[in-house]
């Protein structure tokens, strides 16, 4: 499918909601869900930059999810650590760089090295960003950017919202022009909340799972018919 790039989301965010109950519909444990769920995001992260979106962030894990069953949580940790070492790959040969988006606090290290390793890899990439929201929460974000501004000396009688953007956890990463939550959930769970101020809203009941590139080209062709007013 063509779209007019005039037409393209600049910075698309995706919640990929629904791989448990995804798995559990397929009689399948937990974990398949997750690893199937992966899978997807690799092919549509692709497909995004393919079809010339300039950045794409994908909310991986939240600091939520540190309340997950002990065994869940390190299963999606090694997930994480072997689809980074996938993307750097791939994205890599692509000219995609690649950045966490979230705290650093609570990962492990060998999470961290993986990280560490494809954001040294891809900085110096152009064609467009991927950021991974892991250990990520909107909230805890606004309130680690409060933090530096206070340690920095800022004036506060000069602070304004583009400047208050310098604060965020990667700020080159603009603002958010849609969000696609997949599994029917109508909410924002907590993601990027600053950057998501005039985000266009899709909620496909797909699974994420099942969230093929049909369904992003059905979520695009969406976008392109909304008129974007900006509280004008």
């Amino acid at each position: 499918m063509a779209i007019d790039n005039q037409n393209l989301p600049n910075h698309i965010g995706f919640i990929v909601d629904g791989n448990r109950r995804w798995a559990k519909q397929q009689g399948k444990k937990t974990y398949f869900g997750h690893r199937k769920g992966s899978e997807i995001l690799k092919k549509i992260i692709e497909s995004c930059f393919d079809r010339g979106i300039n950045y794409v962030s994908a909310y991986v894990f939240s600091t939520e999810n540190w309340n997950r069953s002990e065994d869940e949580v390190k299963y999606l940790m090694d997930l994480t650590v072997e689809f980074v070492d996938d993307y750097v790959k791939d994205l890599g040969k692509k000219n995609i760089k690649i950045v966490q988006i979230g705290t650093r606090k609570g990962l492990s290290d060998k999470v961290l090295k993986a990280i560490d390793k494809a954001e040294e890899a891809t900085k110096d990439n152009t064609e467009g960003t991927l950021g991974l929201c892991l250990n990520y929460g909107g909230q805890h974000e606004i309130v680690d950017a409060i933090k530096r501004l206070v340690e920095s000396g800022q004036d506060v009688g000069a602070l304004t919202p583009d400047n208050f953007q310098s604060y965020l956890y990667q700020p080159d990463i603009p603002a958010l022009d849609y969000i696609v939550r997949t599994s029917g959930e109508h909410r924002l769970s907590n993601f990027m909340l600053w950057r998501a101020a005039y985000a266009e809203l899709y909620f496909p009941e797909t699974l994420w799972p099942d969230f093929k590139v049909a369904e992003l080209d059905k979520a695009l062709e969406e976008y392109a018919q909304r008129q974007r007013r900006f509280g004008q």
